[in-house]
């Protein structure tokens, strides 16, 4: 990232500079809208879900839960983008932005309990983990295959522009996505109609262990928008400010009824893709080094103590209070009894048909004898 071409203004961003508000050392270049107290609030946002991504990464490992996707080293995306969007606004993620449900007031139980998939949890295990959902925020749960979220969010902004209401949809997708046909049939089709759509798209440069130099020749991705005759915008991933100011601008222009945008934020995912992968065996974890430097939660807290809007004091007692909040909601839920067997057979149909009628008087039968676990 070192060698891109940055520019400050939005107005002088094109689909392949690189749009920087808060430099890698924590200086701001330009101006942004947020206010101090909005500052606050989206660092102790990031800080908040590096700490649950590290707590939640140490309950697989101890096979207390099955699976997690972390945002960790992409923070400054997920939580920038996410606090451009109103609250009548939908949120369409991909893996990584859990966060953005959580900042958007998705209650912090519901999230331990959803990667638990016990009695509380609303899906009651039914959705893999990492796959949370609220339609009181307006957030859809993800899609697992690669690019299917995408043409779901056109839909609603298909809806949201025949309804002419003003609701902005946000589709989130990795690099990875973009050599999907979902990809190019959205592009295409939220162009041609000039739906209130914003793609963003977190280019991490790993779709698990493909890097992106060997999934598309483009120079870069926001460059693919041209071919759709809608704004393509390359934003520094790892700055939360410009990723804010970047969806910001794209929503408001989609409210106008001016159509899509497509951002791209250039981030590097430090970690592995999930816990049920091992990036040390195909990239080059010096390059994962260098970009911990870029980390966006270092560069913003400089930026808060620098402005005397944050304080190391005030970094330990956040660091500490959350630790101990994270670990009571994991007991609480972990406590808490597996989803009930009749509940496989609930939420499909008005009327039970018969032949589930019958498989749950089996499954009844079966329990009572002991025969099941």
């Amino acid at each position: 990232m070192g060698k891109e071409k940055k520019v400050r203004t939005l107005a002088r961003v094109s689909d392949t500079s690189l749009f920087q508000l808060l430099d890698e050392s924590g200086t701001l270049h330009g101006k942004t809208r947020l206010s101090d107290e909005d500052l606050v609030f989206l660092y102790r946002q990031m800080r908040f879900l590096r700490i649950v991504d590290e707590r939640m990464l140490t309950l697989q490992r101890q096979g207390r839960i099955s699976f997690y996707g972390a945002a960790t080293g992409q923070e400054g995306a997920v939580m920038g983008s996410g606090m451009a969007m109103e609250a009548n606004d939908w949120i369409f993620p991909a893996l990584r932005e859990g966060g953005v449900a959580l900042l958007r007031g998705f209650d912090f139980s519901q999230y331990i309990a959803q990667l638990f998939g016990n009695s509380v949890d609303r899906s009651l295990g039914r959705q893999m983990p990492c796959h949370y959902s609220d339609a009181s925020i307006n957030f859809v749960s993800l899609s697992s295959p690669i690019g299917t979220q995408i043409p779901q969010a056109i839909g609603a902004a298909w809806a949201a522009k025949i309804q002419k209401n003003p609701d902005v949809v946000i589709g989130y997708m990795g690099d990875g996505a973009t050599s999907e046909g979902d990809f190019h049939v959205s592009l295409n089709m939220a162009a041609l109609h000039k739906l209130p759509v914003v793609f963003f798209c977190q280019n991490n440069q790993w779709a698990i262990s493909l890097p992106s130099h060997m999934q598309t020749a483009s120079e870069s991705i926001a460059i693919k928008a041209r071919a759709y005759g809608i704004p393509g915008i390359r934003v520094d991933g790892n700055d939360p400010l410009a990723c804010y100011e970047a969806t910001k601008e794209a929503a408001e222009r989609a409210r106008r009824g001016e159509g899509p945008t497509l951002i791209e934020a250039l981030t590097y995912r430090l970690g592995a893709h999930s816990t049920s992968d091992d990036p040390s065996k195909y990239r080059d974890e010096s390059i994962t080094e260098n970009w911990k430097e870029r980390c966006p939660i270092s560069r913003l807290r400089t930026h808060l103590i620098e402005k005397g809007l944050w304080s190391e004091a005030e970094e330990t007692q956040f660091a500490d209070e959350t630790v101990t909040y994270i670990k009571a909601v994991v007991t609480e839920q972990e406590e808490q009894a597996p989803p009930a067997p009749d509940s496989l057979f609930e939420d499909v149909y008005a009327e039970l048909p018969w032949h589930l009628q019958d498989q749950q008087v089996e499954l009844g039968e079966a329990i009572r004898r002991g025969e099941t676990p």
